[in-house]
């Protein structure tokens, strides 16, 4: 089974969850209106995924940097061209 690893750089209490364009890094970005409390915002983040990958919540899942801006995100059952592709704004 494919299993996408994307790297996302997460902006909490933001005015609406929505992904925006990579930055200078590459990068991809997103926003979300959940504030960095109890793991909220990072909740959030991989709703957002999930719901823009039109993917189960269940295949979305935080592997690394929790506590950090810069987190990996893998998406299972998804190559991490297409994910990469269906993220973009």
């Amino acid at each position: 089974m494919d299993v996408a690893r994307i790297e996302i750089r997460l902006t909490p209490r933001a005015g609406v969850d929505a992904f925006d364009p990579a930055g200078p890094d590459g990068i991809l970005r997103a926003r979300v209106r959940a504030a960095p409390v109890e793991g909220a915002a990072n909740e959030a983040l991989l709703r957002l995924v999930a719901r823009t990958l039109d993917v189960p919540r269940s295949s979305v899942h935080l592997v690394g940097s929790a506590q950090s801006r810069r987190k990996l995100v893998a998406v299972e059952g998804m190559t991490a061209e297409e994910a990469h592709r269906r993220l973009r704004p």
